[in-house]
């Protein structure tokens, strides 16, 4: 099929301006934590924070009262208004990052994942939209509360979560940025567009699992500056568990898949190329992070160690070993 260069030249201006939207939406999530009040109860006449695992005197603001409620505040504060607004933004970017990769797909009549360039795409937007019904869902749920004496929303973790979000799709549209062309050979299966769709999703679900963990860890850790406005650890956490409970079965269709397409393309199911050792070692990480959260003795840190250890060998996995080492993967590099 010939390729439409003006649809490609939408996609990739789509593609500009989404980053762009996600940028903006970062700054504003920014703002929110910025001006966003630690969260206080009043216990006793005295006023404590509520952070991620310690508690520290606080002078009482003039807004609370002795039974913690508001006196004469406004119903939505300055960071609340603001983090409404970086979630709406959010939300359009979503919507323009979608039709980038709508419009890819239509210019070149294929999945659109498949090289770095594209498969980094669709992982930041499988993650924003993965965030997004995550703050969904929370939305009534009372840690959504923005009351001054309510603990702090989810909301917050939006500048940390677009963070690498921006970055990636810096570098996808920068370093790893590819033109639209056919499938080679080698590509050219119905395989592709499960097996990968199958990778870039559970990817993106883990990216939000990772950065949970690794501010749990900066919470847990005594780094109370970051810690003081984002939600409890035991918020952290669970979020952190869920998507990574929701993301496992999906990376193990995606290995299972890829045996399968190696075998109709290779004539063999396993050979220990280095991604397919790589996408292993990942699944085995990620298989004992979820056991070591569901045992006792490994809740906490420890366990939130193992669950950035395992994005960490997912990363290695999309970067080194496309661009680095040698293998039957590596014309799927840049």
């Amino acid at each position: 099929m010939p390729i439409n260069p003006v649809l490609a030249s939408y996609s990739d201006l789509a593609y500009g301006t989404a980053l762009v939207l996600y940028l903006f939406a970062m700054v504003l999530h920014a703002g929110e934590y910025a001006a966003g009040r630690v969260p206080v109860t009043a216990a006793g006449g005295r006023i404590t924070a509520q952070g991620t695992g310690s508690v520290a005197t606080l002078p009482p603001p003039t807004n609370v009262t002795e039974g913690g409620v508001t006196d004469g505040a406004p119903s939505r504060s300055k960071a609340e208004r603001i983090g409404r607004s970086a979630v709406a933004l959010t939300g359009l970017a979503v919507l323009v990052h979608a039709s980038s990769l709508a419009l890819r797909g239509a210019a070149i009549g294929r999945v659109p994942w498949a090289n770095m360039y594209e498969f980094t795409s669709a992982v930041c937007f499988v993650a924003v939209a993965g965030w997004l019904v995550v703050l969904y869902r929370q939305r009534n749920a009372p840690e959504g509360s923005a009351s001054p004496a309510g603990p702090a929303p989810l909301r917050r973790l939006g500048v940390f979560v677009l963070l690498p979000i921006v970055v990636l799709m810096f570098l996808g549209g920068t370093v790893l940025y590819a033109q639209a062309t056919p499938l080679i050979p080698a590509l050219s299966s119905y395989w592709i567009t499960i097996h990968v769709s199958a990778a870039a999703t559970a990817t993106g679900i883990l990216l939000v699992s990772g950065v949970a963990s690794v501010l749990y860890l900066l919470g847990t850790g005594g780094s109370t500056r970051i810690a003081a406005r984002l939600p409890a650890s035991t918020s952290l956490d669970r979020l952190a568990y869920r998507t990574a409970v929701l993301a496992l079965p999906i990376w193990t269709f995606a290995i299972i898949t890829g045996a399968i397409w190696a075998e109709a393309a290779w004539g063999r199911y396993w050979g220990w190329d280095p991604k397919e050792t790589c996408a292993l070692v990942a699944w085995v990480v990620y298989a004992g992070y979820l056991h070591a959260r569901a045992t006792a003795g490994w809740r906490g840190p420890r366990a939130a160690w193992i669950n950035v250890g395992g994005f960490g060998m997912m990363l290695f996995n999309l970067f080194f070993v496309n661009i680095v080492v040698a293998g039957l993967h590596s014309y799927a590099g840049i």
